[in-house]
């Protein structure tokens, strides 16, 4: 395995730890402590997962011409990402418009991750040296222990978010 192979297939196994965590969600109902407990350990996972990912891929990214046009796309769904994950912790749960709102951010999430993983990393592998891999390699897997750790669930409705 390639160190560029090494790095994607570590990102698509927290994407698909992802699918597996929404996949559960999905199955819930209600004000459940099951519901609330997958949430925030689906909170935690996405937003560690994206600060880690900024930083080790696409800071990376942003520094060489081709793929900075990808690159942003990517950086500004992971803050649509999270401003829907704060959306979703301020609404009540028991009510059905919780689970009309996630299975709409469960919808854009996906689209997200596929991709990343169908268009954006193959267009990156390309562009990457072994200066690269080492730095992602050494970045990543760190960056989402740290960020993991101070991670947590912020209730914020949409429209009270700040642009």
């Amino acid at each position: 395995m390639t160190d560029a192979t090494e790095i994607f297939a570590r990102l698509k196994k927290d994407h698909d730890k992802h699918r597996e965590l929404l996949d559960k969600l999905l199955e819930t109902s209600g004000d459940s402590e099951q519901r609330k407990a997958l949430f925030e350990e689906l909170t935690k996972e996405l937003k560690s997962h994206a600060a880690a990912e900024e930083q080790a891929l696409y800071s990376t990214m942003l520094r060489k011409p081709p793929t900075t046009g990808e690159t942003r796309h990517s950086v500004a769904e992971h803050h649509e990402i999270e401003e829907a994950l704060n959306d979703l912790a301020a609404t009540d749960m028991s009510e059905g418009g919780w689970l009309t709102k996630f299975k709409s951010f469960d919808h854009r999430y996906r689209h997200h991750i596929d991709e990343e993983e169908d268009d954006h990393f193959p267009d990156f592998e390309r562009h990457l040296d072994e200066e690269d891999m080492q730095h992602m390699k050494s970045v990543f897997d760190r960056r989402k222990q740290e960020e993991k750790a101070d991670a947590e669930v912020t209730p914020e409705k949409k429209e009270d978010a700040k642009e």
